[in-house]
Protein backbone atom coordinates (compact mmCIF):
# COMPACT_ATOMS: atom_id res chain seq x y z
CA UNK A 1 0.00 0.00 0.00
CA UNK A 2 0.68 3.27 -0.64
CA UNK A 3 3.12 5.07 2.08
CA UNK A 4 2.35 8.62 3.77
CA UNK A 5 4.67 10.98 5.66
CA UNK A 6 4.22 12.95 8.99
CA UNK A 7 2.53 15.52 7.52
CA UNK A 8 -0.23 13.43 5.87
CA UNK A 9 1.09 13.92 2.17
CA UNK A 10 1.46 10.50 0.38
CA UNK A 11 4.96 9.27 -0.85
CA UNK A 12 6.93 6.96 -3.57
CA UNK A 13 7.00 4.79 -0.62
CA UNK A 14 5.32 1.28 -0.24
CA UNK A 15 4.72 -0.27 2.82
CA UNK A 16 5.11 -4.03 3.19
CA UNK A 17 3.37 -5.83 5.56
CA UNK A 18 5.89 -8.95 7.31
CA UNK A 19 3.48 -11.07 9.57
CA UNK A 20 6.26 -13.12 12.33
CA UNK A 21 5.26 -15.65 14.37
CA UNK A 22 2.27 -14.80 17.18
CA UNK A 23 0.81 -12.29 15.11
CA UNK A 24 3.14 -9.83 15.61
CA UNK A 25 3.23 -7.30 12.29
CA UNK A 26 5.93 -5.53 10.99
CA UNK A 27 5.82 -2.87 8.53
CA UNK A 28 8.86 -2.46 5.77
CA UNK A 29 8.51 0.86 3.66
CA UNK A 30 9.99 0.32 0.28
CA UNK A 31 10.18 2.65 -3.11
CA UNK A 32 8.19 1.56 -6.36
CA UNK A 33 11.05 1.52 -8.12
CA UNK A 34 13.11 -0.88 -5.77
CA UNK A 35 10.15 -2.79 -5.46
CA UNK A 36 9.73 -3.06 -9.48
CA UNK A 37 13.50 -3.85 -9.63
CA UNK A 38 12.80 -6.82 -6.66
CA UNK A 39 9.64 -8.20 -8.74
CA UNK A 40 12.09 -7.85 -12.15
CA UNK A 41 14.72 -10.07 -10.01
CA UNK A 42 11.88 -12.26 -9.37
CA UNK A 43 10.64 -12.65 -12.59
CA UNK A 44 14.04 -13.15 -13.76
CA UNK A 45 14.98 -15.61 -11.41
CA UNK A 46 11.53 -17.55 -11.93
CA UNK A 47 12.25 -17.68 -15.76
CA UNK A 48 15.88 -18.73 -15.01
CA UNK A 49 14.66 -20.91 -12.88
CA UNK A 50 12.06 -22.21 -15.56
CA UNK A 51 14.17 -22.75 -18.56
CA UNK A 52 16.86 -24.29 -16.37
CA UNK A 53 14.46 -26.91 -15.21
CA UNK A 54 13.07 -27.21 -19.04
CA UNK A 55 17.07 -28.10 -20.56
CA UNK A 56 17.40 -29.95 -16.95
CA UNK A 57 14.67 -32.08 -18.37
CA UNK A 58 15.64 -32.16 -21.72
CA UNK A 59 18.71 -33.39 -20.44
CA UNK A 60 17.22 -36.19 -18.79
CA UNK A 61 15.01 -37.56 -21.40
CA UNK A 62 17.94 -37.31 -23.45
CA UNK A 63 20.54 -39.32 -20.72
CA UNK A 64 17.31 -41.76 -20.21
CA UNK A 65 17.27 -42.23 -24.18
CA UNK A 66 20.26 -42.80 -24.48
CA UNK A 67 20.55 -45.20 -21.81
CA UNK A 68 17.85 -47.22 -23.86
CA UNK A 69 19.76 -47.27 -26.85
CA UNK A 70 22.43 -48.35 -24.62
CA UNK A 71 20.14 -51.49 -23.25
CA UNK A 72 18.87 -52.14 -26.44
CA UNK A 73 22.28 -52.31 -27.79
CA UNK A 74 22.94 -54.80 -25.34
CA UNK A 75 20.42 -56.98 -25.94
CA UNK A 76 21.35 -57.09 -29.26
CA UNK A 77 24.91 -57.82 -28.68
CA UNK A 78 23.36 -61.07 -26.29
CA UNK A 79 21.32 -61.87 -29.31
CA UNK A 80 23.91 -62.44 -31.81
CA UNK A 81 25.93 -64.08 -29.31
CA UNK A 82 23.18 -66.78 -28.71
CA UNK A 83 22.50 -67.12 -32.17
CA UNK A 84 26.24 -67.44 -32.95
CA UNK A 85 26.28 -70.03 -30.09
CA UNK A 86 23.15 -71.64 -31.98
CA UNK A 87 24.97 -71.97 -35.64
CA UNK A 88 27.75 -73.22 -33.69
CA UNK A 89 25.50 -75.96 -32.11
CA UNK A 90 24.20 -76.69 -35.48
CA UNK A 91 27.52 -76.97 -37.40
CA UNK A 92 28.33 -79.27 -34.33
CA UNK A 93 25.62 -81.61 -34.87
CA UNK A 94 25.76 -81.80 -38.56
CA UNK A 95 29.11 -82.76 -38.50
CA UNK A 96 28.13 -85.30 -36.30
CA UNK A 97 25.23 -86.39 -38.52
CA UNK A 98 27.76 -86.56 -41.40
CA UNK A 99 30.40 -88.71 -39.40
CA UNK A 100 27.28 -91.07 -38.58
CA UNK A 101 26.44 -91.51 -42.41
CA UNK A 102 30.04 -92.13 -43.06
CA UNK A 103 29.95 -94.80 -40.48
CA UNK A 104 26.93 -96.21 -41.80
CA UNK A 105 28.13 -96.51 -45.40
CA UNK A 106 31.33 -97.84 -44.00
CA UNK A 107 29.22 -100.34 -42.54
CA UNK A 108 27.21 -101.09 -45.43
CA UNK A 109 29.96 -101.39 -47.49
CA UNK A 110 31.40 -104.54 -45.60
CA UNK A 111 28.01 -106.01 -45.23
CA UNK A 112 28.34 -105.69 -49.01
CA UNK A 113 31.50 -107.48 -49.31
CA UNK A 114 30.80 -110.01 -46.71
CA UNK A 115 27.78 -110.80 -48.53
CA UNK A 116 29.58 -111.83 -51.77
CA UNK A 117 31.87 -113.34 -49.84
CA UNK A 118 29.55 -116.00 -47.88
CA UNK A 119 27.64 -115.80 -51.59
CA UNK A 120 30.44 -117.15 -53.15
CA UNK A 121 31.53 -119.51 -50.30
CA UNK A 122 28.21 -121.54 -49.92
CA UNK A 123 27.87 -121.48 -53.72
CA UNK A 124 24.69 -119.59 -53.39
CA UNK A 125 22.99 -118.38 -57.18
CA UNK A 126 23.89 -115.09 -57.85
CA UNK A 127 20.27 -113.72 -58.09
CA UNK A 128 19.28 -114.69 -55.07
CA UNK A 129 21.50 -112.32 -52.69
CA UNK A 130 22.26 -109.42 -54.54
CA UNK A 131 24.69 -107.11 -52.77
CA UNK A 132 25.47 -104.39 -55.51
CA UNK A 133 21.80 -103.46 -55.74
CA UNK A 134 19.17 -101.66 -53.26
CA UNK A 135 16.66 -104.29 -51.61
CA UNK A 136 12.85 -103.99 -53.11
CA UNK A 137 10.60 -102.08 -51.06
CA UNK A 138 7.08 -101.52 -51.02
CA UNK A 139 3.97 -100.56 -48.61
CA UNK A 140 1.10 -98.49 -48.38
CA UNK A 141 1.30 -94.64 -49.14
CA UNK A 142 1.27 -92.76 -44.92
CA UNK A 143 0.78 -89.21 -44.05
CA UNK A 144 4.34 -87.40 -43.91
CA UNK A 145 5.27 -86.55 -39.87
CA UNK A 146 5.42 -82.79 -39.59
CA UNK A 147 8.86 -81.31 -39.33
CA UNK A 148 9.58 -80.10 -35.56
CA UNK A 149 11.98 -78.58 -33.60
CA UNK A 150 13.29 -82.13 -32.25
CA UNK A 151 13.91 -83.61 -35.97
CA UNK A 152 17.38 -83.74 -35.92
CA UNK A 153 17.14 -85.81 -32.31
CA UNK A 154 14.69 -88.26 -34.14
CA UNK A 155 16.95 -88.55 -36.74
CA UNK A 156 19.77 -89.09 -35.17
CA UNK A 157 17.94 -91.89 -32.92
CA UNK A 158 17.03 -93.44 -36.09
CA UNK A 159 21.08 -93.51 -37.50
CA UNK A 160 22.00 -94.90 -33.92
CA UNK A 161 19.21 -97.48 -34.01
CA UNK A 162 20.08 -98.83 -37.45
CA UNK A 163 23.54 -98.69 -36.58
CA UNK A 164 23.20 -101.37 -34.01
CA UNK A 165 21.22 -103.42 -36.00
CA UNK A 166 23.82 -103.24 -38.79
CA UNK A 167 26.80 -104.21 -36.07
CA UNK A 168 24.39 -106.79 -35.15
CA UNK A 169 23.83 -108.09 -38.55
CA UNK A 170 27.87 -107.72 -39.41
CA UNK A 171 28.64 -109.99 -36.66
CA UNK A 172 26.01 -112.86 -37.51
CA UNK A 173 27.36 -112.74 -40.67
CA UNK A 174 31.05 -112.88 -39.25
CA UNK A 175 30.08 -115.84 -37.54
CA UNK A 176 28.27 -117.16 -40.56
CA UNK A 177 31.26 -116.50 -42.75
CA UNK A 178 33.84 -118.87 -39.93
CA UNK A 179 31.15 -121.65 -40.24
CA UNK A 180 31.53 -121.68 -43.85
CA UNK A 181 35.27 -121.01 -43.82
CA UNK A 182 35.70 -124.67 -41.69
CA UNK A 183 32.90 -126.26 -43.64
CA UNK A 184 34.68 -125.49 -46.76
CA UNK A 185 38.24 -126.63 -45.28
CA UNK A 186 36.59 -129.61 -44.13
CA UNK A 187 35.57 -130.24 -47.79
CA UNK A 188 38.96 -129.49 -48.85
CA UNK A 189 40.85 -131.76 -46.40
CA UNK A 190 37.95 -134.56 -46.32
CA UNK A 191 39.09 -137.19 -49.50
CA UNK A 192 36.02 -137.02 -51.98
CA UNK A 193 35.91 -137.53 -55.63
CA UNK A 194 37.71 -138.90 -57.97
CA UNK A 195 41.54 -139.64 -58.02
CA UNK A 196 41.69 -139.83 -61.65
CA UNK A 197 40.92 -138.07 -65.26
CA UNK A 198 40.27 -140.66 -67.17
CA UNK A 199 39.57 -144.80 -66.50
CA UNK A 200 36.97 -146.84 -64.86
CA UNK A 201 36.97 -149.00 -61.42
CA UNK A 202 38.40 -152.31 -61.84
CA UNK A 203 38.21 -153.75 -58.59
CA UNK A 204 36.53 -152.80 -55.15
CA UNK A 205 37.57 -153.00 -51.66
CA UNK A 206 37.41 -155.81 -49.28
CA UNK A 207 37.28 -159.43 -50.25
CA UNK A 208 38.71 -160.61 -53.62
CA UNK A 209 40.74 -163.53 -55.50
CA UNK A 210 44.48 -162.19 -55.71
CA UNK A 211 44.98 -161.58 -59.55
CA UNK A 212 48.33 -163.02 -59.20
CA UNK A 213 47.82 -166.23 -56.82
CA UNK A 214 44.41 -166.76 -57.46
CA UNK A 215 43.30 -167.41 -53.75
CA UNK A 216 41.22 -165.41 -51.64
CA UNK A 217 42.89 -161.87 -50.62
CA UNK A 218 42.11 -158.61 -49.06
CA UNK A 219 42.02 -155.66 -51.01
CA UNK A 220 42.87 -152.55 -48.72
CA UNK A 221 41.66 -149.91 -51.76
CA UNK A 222 40.20 -149.58 -54.89
CA UNK A 223 41.65 -149.66 -58.43
CA UNK A 224 41.26 -147.92 -61.67
CA UNK A 225 42.24 -148.48 -65.10
CA UNK A 226 42.85 -146.52 -67.57
CA UNK A 227 45.68 -145.29 -69.58
CA UNK A 228 49.39 -145.50 -69.39
CA UNK A 229 50.44 -141.63 -68.24
CA UNK A 230 46.93 -140.66 -67.45
CA UNK A 231 46.80 -137.98 -64.61
CA UNK A 232 46.00 -138.86 -61.46
CA UNK A 233 44.76 -136.43 -58.93
CA UNK A 234 44.60 -135.43 -55.27
CA UNK A 235 41.05 -135.92 -53.70
CA UNK A 236 41.96 -133.71 -51.08
CA UNK A 237 43.98 -130.85 -49.88
CA UNK A 238 46.88 -131.52 -48.08
CA UNK A 239 50.68 -132.39 -47.52
CA UNK A 240 53.15 -135.27 -48.98
CA UNK A 241 54.44 -137.24 -46.10
CA UNK A 242 55.91 -139.56 -48.95
CA UNK A 243 56.93 -140.23 -52.75
CA UNK A 244 59.05 -143.23 -54.16
CA UNK A 245 58.95 -146.51 -54.23
CA UNK A 246 57.59 -149.10 -52.03
CA UNK A 247 57.23 -152.93 -51.61
CA UNK A 248 53.92 -154.45 -53.61
CA UNK A 249 53.02 -150.69 -54.35
CA UNK A 250 55.66 -149.94 -56.99
CA UNK A 251 56.22 -145.62 -56.84
CA UNK A 252 53.44 -144.28 -54.85
CA UNK A 253 52.78 -141.07 -53.29
CA UNK A 254 51.00 -140.88 -49.62
CA UNK A 255 49.05 -137.59 -48.71
CA UNK A 256 48.51 -136.67 -45.20
CA UNK A 257 44.54 -134.49 -44.96
CA UNK A 258 44.57 -133.71 -41.15
CA UNK A 259 41.99 -134.90 -39.04
CA UNK A 260 43.65 -138.60 -39.31
CA UNK A 261 42.95 -139.27 -43.34
CA UNK A 262 45.30 -140.49 -45.26
CA UNK A 263 45.20 -141.04 -49.16
CA UNK A 264 47.62 -143.21 -51.08
CA UNK A 265 48.17 -143.41 -54.84
CA UNK A 266 50.03 -146.70 -56.41
CA UNK A 267 51.62 -148.35 -59.19
CA UNK A 268 52.23 -144.79 -60.90
CA UNK A 269 54.59 -144.77 -63.77
CA UNK A 270 56.15 -141.55 -62.13
CA UNK A 271 55.58 -139.39 -59.11
CA UNK A 272 54.87 -135.52 -59.78
CA UNK A 273 55.27 -134.71 -56.16
CA UNK A 274 57.81 -134.78 -53.30
CA UNK A 275 57.94 -135.28 -49.63
CA UNK A 276 56.84 -131.89 -48.03
CA UNK A 277 54.60 -130.16 -50.59
CA UNK A 278 51.42 -128.77 -50.12
CA UNK A 279 48.94 -130.02 -52.37
CA UNK A 280 45.69 -128.77 -53.59
CA UNK A 281 42.50 -130.93 -54.18
CA UNK A 282 42.38 -131.65 -57.76
CA UNK A 283 46.04 -131.33 -58.41
CA UNK A 284 47.92 -133.66 -60.29
CA UNK A 285 50.49 -136.02 -58.66
CA UNK A 286 51.51 -139.06 -60.44
CA UNK A 287 51.21 -140.15 -63.39
CA UNK A 288 49.48 -143.87 -64.51
CA UNK A 289 51.48 -146.70 -64.83
CA UNK A 290 52.29 -150.61 -63.65
CA UNK A 291 54.87 -150.58 -61.75
CA UNK A 292 55.08 -152.79 -58.46
CA UNK A 293 52.40 -155.67 -58.05
CA UNK A 294 50.45 -154.99 -60.58
CA UNK A 295 48.85 -156.79 -64.20
CA UNK A 296 48.94 -153.65 -65.82
CA UNK A 297 48.28 -149.87 -66.54
CA UNK A 298 46.02 -148.84 -63.08
CA UNK A 299 45.76 -146.74 -59.75
CA UNK A 300 45.59 -148.99 -56.80
CA UNK A 301 43.84 -145.98 -54.67
CA UNK A 302 43.71 -146.27 -50.86
CA UNK A 303 42.00 -144.34 -48.16
CA UNK A 304 42.97 -144.74 -44.48
CA UNK A 305 41.36 -143.13 -41.25
CA UNK A 306 43.40 -143.37 -37.82
CA UNK A 307 45.52 -146.01 -40.22
CA UNK A 308 43.20 -148.15 -40.98
CA UNK A 309 41.97 -148.64 -44.23
CA UNK A 310 38.57 -147.41 -45.68
CA UNK A 311 36.31 -148.39 -48.37
CA UNK A 312 37.46 -145.43 -50.53
CA UNK A 313 34.23 -145.74 -52.62
CA UNK A 314 32.71 -143.91 -49.11
CA UNK A 315 34.43 -141.13 -50.70
CA UNK A 316 33.89 -141.29 -54.62
CA UNK A 317 30.77 -140.27 -55.89
CA UNK A 318 31.31 -141.82 -59.22
CA UNK A 319 32.45 -145.53 -59.71
CA UNK A 320 32.63 -145.41 -63.51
Amino acid sequence: MPAVNNNGVKTDLMNIIIFRRGGVARYVSMSARVLGFCAALVAIVSGAGFVGGYYSAQGVAVSRSVAEVNDLQKELLTQQRILEELRGDAREELDALTLKVGQLNANVIRMNSLGRRLTNMADLDAGEFDFDSQPALGGPASVAMASSAGQVTDIFSEISSLDKTLHGQEQQLMVLESVLLKRKLHQRVYPQGRPVRAGYLSSRFGRRTDPFTGKGAYHRGVDFAGRAGSEIVAVAAGVVTYSGSRSGYGNMVEINHGNGYVTRYAHNAENLVAVGDDIAQGQSVALMGSTGRATGPNLHFEVRHLGRPVDPLRHIPETT
